[in-house]
């Protein structure tokens, strides 16, 4: 095999292991949302406001996916076998870096949300679906970047 089929051959791989991981968290963190969400009525996306007493789905959503790019990206680099780089300082800058990417992403999406389509309430097990989307979708880009970047670093 040429080393541009395995190149191609271990982007494969990687990207179905973080869809793979994408997929798990969706439905894990979809449940812990429902179970820490029951009992609320239909919930705002967005509201028009810097601050608010309101529970919102993207309110809950930026710290779901900081919290989770950041474990995520220590999980998967110690998932990487064989030779990779040293954790500190690359990886674990790049920790720093997914949790400020994801901030960034969900703030100016939810931003733009409001200013667009302003408030829109959902049910519960839509706010649900979204949140375990957004983790889904963190956990599979995360999982992807740290795991190229750790396997391509160490060739």
């Amino acid at each position: 095999m040429t080393s541009v089929a395995q190149a191609a051959h271990g982007h494969a791989a990687i990207l179905k292991g973080a869809l793979l991981s994408g997929a798990i968290n969706a439905v894990i963190n979809g449940a812990i949302q429902w179970y820490l969400l029951s009992g609320q009525g239909p919930l705002a996306l967005t509201v028009d406001a810097i601050t608010n007493d309101e529970h919102t789905v993207f309110g809950s959503a930026v710290p779901l996916a900081v919290s989770l790019a950041m474990i995520l990206t220590a999980v998967a680099y110690s998932t990487v076998k064989g030779s990779k780089p040293p954790f500190y300082p690359t990886f674990l800058w790049m920790t720093v870096k997914n949790g400020f990417f994801a901030l960034g992403v969900l703030i100016t999406f939810a931003v733009l949300w409001q200013r667009l389509l302003g408030t829109i309430v959902v049910s519960l097990p839509v706010g649900v679906i979204i949140l375990g989307l957004v983790a889904g979708a963190v956990s599979a880009i995360v999982n992807y970047m740290t795991i190229r970047a750790a396997t391509a670093s160490a060739a």
